[in-house]
């Protein structure tokens, strides 16, 4: 099933992204978390290609398993920077094989090379995004920066690049995680200004550890409103309450952004089937699993 279709539902939608393993050693315990994972309903997975490609060769591995062994849509992301286009249609070749119709289009990190890019490697996720509509009938979803993407120069400048995207082909699109719901609900009315209307899917993390935060800041510049901050500051030196706190906060954000008409959302699991299982026992009302 593409994911458009599901994103046009008036339904509560909650779906998870999953990273791959590293090494083949650590195919099957992956496979478990997958099986742990599709045992929650959720209504699609992704699953991550690796921020440089770095875990890419399991990529489409994972996304069968997800969707042809567990039965649940699957969202393969692709990333082109650290690739060549010759690389990247052999994954949408294999994608095609496994009947993976959904994909998630990043740029990624751009290597730190005098000489990208290459002439056969993309700059931009516009280029892939229409490679991949050129080359089947896949549905295609792009990611977008509530705060800005850390590279533009300003929100008026991503968002022009973000409305490349979605003249490129862009189906979707999937948020970086915020902790801030204002932050969302600002965005979508900037987004309608430069007349964008493809569905938006809110992408949470549950922040369960202080070291997640730490790097979360670092590598994102995500803004930390002082009701989170307090929460960090009281029980960073205390696993199981900063644990019990960030499932609840992350709970909270999913409950206020579906009471105000957000009806899909997105969670950054870190591969953790209890953190995101005790958040759906949560919204056991709310969201009622297939």
């Amino acid at each position: 099933m593409k994911i458009s279709e599901l994103l046009h539902s008036q339904d509560v939608g909650i779906s998870c992204e999953l990273f791959p393993p590293k090494l083949g050693s650590q195919l099957a315990n992956a496979k478990e978390v997958v099986k742990e994972m599709a045992e929650l309903s959720p209504s699609y997975m992704s699953i991550t290609y690796g921020a440089t490609g770095g875990t890419s060769e399991y990529t489409v591995d994972m996304a069968n398993e997800i969707q042809n062994v567990n039965h649940i849509p699957a969202l393969a992301h692709l990333t082109c920077v650290s690739s060549t286009r010759e690389k990247v249609h052999s994954v949408i070749r294999q994608l095609k094989e496994k009947q993976i119709e959904n994909i998630l289009a990043l740029r990624g990190d751009v290597p730190v090379r005098a000489d990208f890019p290459l002439p056969n490697q993309y700059r931009y996720a516009c280029e892939l995004i229409a490679d991949i509509k050129s080359q089947g009938d896949f549905c295609i979803g792009g990611a977008c920066y509530p705060e800005g993407h850390p590279e533009a120069a300003s929100m008026y400048e991503d968002l022009d690049h973000l409305k490349e995207k979605v003249d490129a082909g862009c189906d979707f699109l999937t948020t970086q995680m915020f902790f801030d719901n204002n932050i969302y609900y600002n965005f979508m009315y900037k987004i309608l200004q430069k007349n964008i209307h493809v569905p938006v899917v809110a992408g949470i993390m549950p922040v369960t550890n202080s070291g997640q935060i730490k790097k979360i800041i670092s590598l994102s510049g995500n803004m930390i409103p002082p009701r989170f901050k307090a929460i960090v500051d009281r029980f960073w030196d205390n696993p199981a309450a900063m644990r019990q706190a960030g499932i609840a906060y992350a709970t909270e954000q999913i409950i206020d952004l579906i009471a105000n008409g957000v009806n899909h959302v997105h969670i950054y699991t870190m591969n953790k089937p209890d953190v995101a299982g005790e958040i759906l026992d949560h919204l056991s009302e709310i969201y009622i699993r297939r």
